[in-house]
């Protein structure tokens, strides 16, 4: 049954193409979904440049017809600008404010009222990304539905790189004899991915064990070739974090990305790994370090100083983990130091559009507050030779339109877990401190 759909702003602003996910159904965009995009066209950020791109997209679009009498779509809908359903009266007296959201739910309201009398009724959808807009539709009558095509997870614990396996001890036996075992031998729902972590443990119920890696073609478990030595004085605590620090330093994996809660080790292990790599081995000419400038909280404003100046704040968290690894005594030491380098280049994510980025270890920390656009973005800035990681906590989300399935790190996690080139894994043990696990759990 074809269905109206009454898209909300925040749809468009994170997905201009929206308007083409919805199949042979109406869209409708009210006239005041508009007049919100115009207000936000003049900003630099990715708000502004999703609603430049709705703008072009719906100009282009005038060619076929006048928009506020609906023209067709590809997919086989009906696109409209909708002017005549302004009417506020059947929400105001529920939501008394005239609100743009409450506007855009007039219309959706009005829609539906008009269908009642209809014998081909249809049925009317407000989709909006805005929770509270969907719990007024519901208070309305409404049928309110979250824009999910943007989703990138379809279980709910999503891919976490690793797997725990219970077998008969001899299979772990052969292994230890033979230092692989093909992937055949392992009982396992489904397929095992590329550079995947196996944990084999004896079914029986002893304490004999293994841990073994997926082979790139994803024919063999392998050993793990490093051993537990320090890295730039840093020891992985957990399984989780040697398996870690195994794709860190793997030469062969250009791609890397780690999630987990706060105080689970990310940034450090990928710290440590960058600055052996390429202060100790001299595989890459310089290790990058970026994080997307989203505030926690209400934002500061403008900051006064040069560039370095006005960053220092936001990559704060980086330099803290520099000063852990490269042990220093006094404030300022870390600044001498990485001048002295040379090598370490600290950077916001607003400055990466246009680069090449070749022969580099490059670590993009708070990976979970950058939208799909803004990671493919990041990640087709990767010249020959670089290896990049990725990093964040999908819990701990400041972006407005963005949520723990819909960011660009858990996108980038599932769009890549089949790849030879790629590995993934989920931290969960916080090693910071017993009150930061704890404050990780309970709050």
């Amino acid at each position: 049954m074809e269905k109206i759909i009454v898209l909300d702003t925040n749809v468009l602003l994170h997905d201009p193409q929206a308007i083409f996910s919805f199949q042979y159904h109406k869209v409708v965009i009210p006239a005041v979904v508009l007049e919100e995009i115009d207000s936000k066209k003049r900003l630099a950020d990715e708000l502004g440049r999703n609603a430049r791109h709705i703008s072009r997209l719906l100009d282009s679009l005038r060619k076929q017809g006048h928009l506020h009498n609906g023209i067709a779509l590809p997919g086989g809908g009906i696109l409209k600008v909708e002017l005549n359903h302004r009417s506020f009266e059947r929400v105001q007296s529920l939501f008394s404010e005239i609100s743009n959201d409450n506007r855009i739910l007039a219309v959706a309201l009005n829609y539906q009222l008009e269908q009642k009398d209809k014998a081909d009724k249809r049925q009317v959808v407000i989709v909006s990304k805005d929770v509270l807009v969907r719990i007024k539709a519901d208070v309305l009558g409404l049928l309110a539905e979250d824009y999910l095509p943007d989703q990138s997870v379809i279980s709910s614990d999503g891919y976490t790189g690793y797997g725990t396996i219970y077998v008969h001890p001899s299979v772990i036996d052969e292994f230890y004899s033979n230092r692989f075992l093909p992937v055949a031998m392992i009982p396992v729902k489904g397929r095992l991915r590329p550079n995947e972590f196996v944990i084999l443990k004896d079914e029986i119920g002893t304490s004999k064990s293994a841990l073994l890696k997926v082979s790139q073609d994803g024919c063999r478990l392998e050993p793990l070739y490093l051993s537990n030595d320090p890295v730039w004085g840093i020891s992985a605590r957990s399984a989780q974090q040697r398996m870690a620090l195994e794709l860190l330093l793997n030469d062969d994996i250009p791609l890397v990305t780690l999630s987990g809660k706060a105080g689970t080790g990310k940034t450090l292990l990928a710290l440590a790994a960058g600055l052996m790599k390429v202060e100790d081995e001299h595989k890459y000419k310089k290790l990058l370090i970026a994080r997307p400038v989203v505030p926690m909280g209400k934002d500061i404003g403008y900051l006064p100083g040069e560039k370095e100046e006005k960053l220092r704040p936001w990559m704060q968290p980086i330099y803290d983990n520099l000063e852990f690894l490269f042990d220093t005594k006094k404030t300022g030491d870390i600044d001498k130091i990485l001048l002295g380098m040379g090598s370490i280049q600290v950077e916001a994510l607003t400055y990466i559009r246009g680069r090449s980025i070749p022969g580099q270890f490059i670590i993009i920390d708070e990976a979970q507050n950058l939208s799909r656009h803004e990671v493919k973005t990041i990640v087709s800035r990767v010249g020959e030779g670089s290896k990049i990681v990725l990093m964040g906590d999908t819990e701990q989300i400041d972006h407005p339109y963005l949520d723990a399935v819909s960011n660009g790190l858990t996108h980038i996690i599932e769009s890549f877990k089949q790849e030879s080139i790629s590995g993934h894994m989920s931290l969960e043990k916080g090693e910071r401190s017993r009150l930061a696990q704890l404050a990780a759990d309970l709050l």
